[in-house]
């Protein structure tokens, strides 16, 4: 089902550029203007300038940020600073990490996943299944890049099926004792190792093993919705099909959906908009919800907030529960959903959501207006959230518990979208590690 190929990865000469750290980027739809500006800084040969350049004045259609980075891309393979490994190769990657918002002694977790190319097939193939929903102005960006560059500078993050963990266990066993290519701590504080695998035998192996699995699109749909119209765009082009096309497939990071090292952050939600009085919120939603509240004074404020946040966190194993803090208002609490409201076991995946009965029973009740609702501040952070409302940048915070794995699985593989801002998976995959070059066209 998944066509998984090892490929000739361009990646920097260290000799000339120095540490890998200098030169590498966080994936582009995280960085905001100052980090942009700080990377174009930091070094000339850092990714930014190919992933995200600067906008000049006098830019035109024949001459803008595009098309600077096509050109610094030849003229960095020209003068060496980036090399094209001469095997063809998968690169086998592991992130050492303390998930976000973790207690200071809360122990590391590793994501262990490898870096290919993919076979690029439709979204209704069956073979690889989106969650999200997309914007059409960064599809409209990344496709005005690859257009230029003809390259992935940025890998796709997707997850497969392996219960037994077989791929992963081919991939340790080929490089236990092998220095790895890149060994570094990034700005996150993330150990981030990176292996060349070259032998045939191990290839054919893993490639063998991909066949039967289908990917589930984690980070990235953006850039596999760019690559599938970039291939149309090109095949339109061509008069006549000779072959599988470099254009065909597009550089993805691929782990095992059962890794522990896998994390998913919630996504909180921060009304800015005027909310209801506690007392008429309750009466709006109790028919639905339990209620049940954490009082706090100044000096009991943090204190509290620890019983709140694990409340939330234990109860929210056994049923939808949700946190709800007001600005000016001496009280945390949680809102149980009542087990008459709970969706029945034959609901669609994406109904069953905390994400979703969030968006239903709560925020439509609380911001009925779409301005209300596009005014809305998200934050992965709880405490961010809480000090928000503490600090009067928002009106409440509506806390939830993260999504889990198998329900973005279930999600997906029902042919539905995840709500808006429903995900976060973590630790994301850097730009710049390996460069997908589209050869021969």
């Amino acid at each position: 089902m998944s066509q998984v190929f090892p490929f000739h990865g361009l990646r920097y000469d260290q000799t000339l550029v120095g540490a890998i750290t200098e030169v590498i980027a966080p994936p582009y739809d995280i960085i905001d203007a100052a980090g942009q500006k700080q990377l174009h800084d930091q070094h000339p040969h850092n990714i930014i300038r190919m992933e995200l350049g600067l906008d000049q004045p006098g830019d035109s259609a024949t001459h803008n940020r595009y098309t600077r980075a096509a050109a610094t891309l030849q003229s960095w393979i020209t003068e060496g600073i980036l090399k094209r490994d001469a095997q063809p190769t998968i690169y086998y990657h592991t992130i050492e990490y303390r998930p976000p918002y973790s207690a200071p002694d809360a122990p590391t977790k590793v994501l262990r996943g490898f870096l290919a190319l993919v076979k690029l097939e439709a979204l209704d193939s069956g073979h690889i299944y989106p969650h999200e929903n997309t914007r059409a102005a960064a599809k409209t960006d990344r496709l005005n890049l690859i257009e230029a560059c003809r390259a992935n500078f940025s890998p796709i993050w997707s997850l497969y099926s392996d219960p037994q963990g077989i791929i992963i266990q081919l991939l340790e066993t080929e490089t236990n004792g092998k220095p790895a290519c890149y060994d570094f701590q990034d700005e996150a504080g993330c150990r981030e190792r990176l292996w060349t695998v070259t032998d045939n035998r191990v290839l054919k192996q893993i490639t063998e093993a991909m066949q039967s699995k289908p990917l589930f699109i984690a980070d990235g749909h953006h850039r596999y919705e760019t690559a599938l119209n970039y291939q149309k765009l090109r095949r339109q082009q061509a008069s006549t099909p000779t072959g599988p096309q470099p254009y065909d497939s597009v550089l993805m990071l691929l782990a095992p959906l059962e890794d522990p090292g896998l994390t998913v952050l919630p996504t909180h939600r921060v009304t800015t908009t005027p909310l209801p009085p506690f007392e008429q919120i309750k009466q709006m939603l109790g028919d639905v919800f339990e209620f049940r509240e954490f009082p706090f004074t100044p000096s009991s404020r943090h204190q509290i907030c620890t019983q709140f946040l694990t409340s939330l966190r234990t109860e929210g194993t056994k049923a939808p529960v949700f946190g709800l803090a007001r600005q000016g208002d001496p009280r945390y609490v949680t809102l149980t959903l009542k087990p008459s409201h709970r969706p029945s076991a034959t609901a669609s995946p994406r109904t069953k959501l905390d994400v979703s009965l969030l968006q239903q029973l709560i925020v439509t009740k609380l911001c009925r207006t779409q301005q209300e609702q596009e005014a809305i501040l998200y934050t992965k952070d709880d405490l961010e959230a809480l000090d928000w409302v503490y600090r009067g940048t928002g009106t409440g915070a509506l806390l939830l518990n993260a999504t889990k794995v198998s329900e973005v699985q279930a999600v997906a593989a029902a042919g539905e979208r995840m709500p808006h801002k429903s995900t976060y998976f973590y630790p994301k995959p850097l730009t710049g590690l390996v460069i997908n070059v589209m050869g021969g066209q």
